[in-house]
């Protein structure tokens, strides 16, 4: 089985960083790791505190994956403070870690800047370098590229620039009112848009970090970037296409809406239905009392 490391923060809510990561990878086909950045107490509406991980402690966690499990891919998210960014940025050369998506979570959907200032810099000049590909929206694109990015060739000049000062693959995403569900990747082929339809869905709840998550996990599959990303955003439209409603504000998405079996079932969808007590009666299906212990054995 193919496997894949978030490094990112917690979600208590559960619809979003590592949390939303680990309910991804899963439901692309891998085996989910993480080591956590940061704590946050959060909830729909919105978050009300962090509490980071110290920087030894982050890397004790990233060692401890990459002596055991190795992954065969790793999706950074939300790191705040320029030293965890060094600590993940020499991990991450120390075991000659593959397949790196990064999520730059710089800009808030609000407008809201979530890092330090000179966590900035050390994100463009330590860690992004080394991606793969990154993820920026709209606002993340303006902090990297230096200026507004307001139509389709203000992306493509932007994720261009980009891409030619960090030498890695550039997703620029659309939304914030720009292009709804188009994203630009720019990589050493060219420009390639992926279109998607808009979902009239208010649940938006992280979605920068499902998209991310969904490409690493294909890139451990071995898929290419192209294909991951086309893949990334087909499992991001279902998710939000399932229209799940929960919370008081800007509420998750259905990561699980693709999940089928015997374990997935609601009991009114169990197979046999009201034929299920009567089996249970009567033993039939299940283990026996003296298939499982004797009353002997029992006592």
């Amino acid at each position: 089985m193919k496997t894949a490391l978030t490094i990112a923060g917690s979600d208590s809510s559960g619809g979003a960083g590592i949390q939303a990561d680990l309910k991804t990878m899963t439901m692309n086909g891998v085996f989910a790791m993480s080591a956590v950045t940061a704590l946050t107490a959060q909830n729909t509406t919105g978050v009300i505190d962090i509490l980071d991980s110290t920087p030894k402690f982050l890397a004790e966690q990233i060692d401890e994956v990459f002596t055991d499990i190795r992954p065969d891919a790793v999706k950074v998210g939300m790191v705040s403070s320029a030293e965890l960014i060094h600590v993940i940025a020499e991990k991450l050369k120390e075991y000659g870690a593959e397949n790196i998506v990064v999520d730059p979570v710089v800009v808030a959907t609000s407008g809201a800047k979530l890092i330090q200032d000179d966590a900035v810099e050390a994100l463009r000049t330590e860690l992004l370098p080394l991606a793969t590909v990154i993820t920026p929206n709209v606002p993340e694109t303006e902090v990297l590229f230096g200026h507004k990015v307001s139509s389709a060739e203000d992306m493509e000049a932007a994720a261009k620039a980009i891409y030619e000062e960090l030498g890695c693959a550039v997703l620029a995403k659309g939304g914030h009112s720009l292009n709804d569900a188009n994203d630009l990747l720019y990589s050493e082929a060219g420009p390639k848009w992926f279109l998607g339809k808009r979902i009239d869905n208010p649940n938006t709840h992280g979605t920068g970090c499902t998209l991310s998550s969904a490409i690493a996990s294909n890139l451990a599959k071995g898929y290419d970037l192209e294909t991951s990303v086309g893949r990334a955003k087909e499992y991001i439209s279902g998710a939000l296409s399932a229209m799940l409603d929960l919370g008081h504000g800007s509420g998750p998405m259905n990561h699980a809406f693709d999940l089928t079996g015997k374990f997935a079932e609601m009991p009114e969808e169990a197979e046999g239905g009201a034929n299920a007590g009567a089996d249970a009666e009567s033993g039939a299906g299940f283990a026996s009392g003296s298939d499982v212990a004797s009353g002997s054995d029992a006592e």
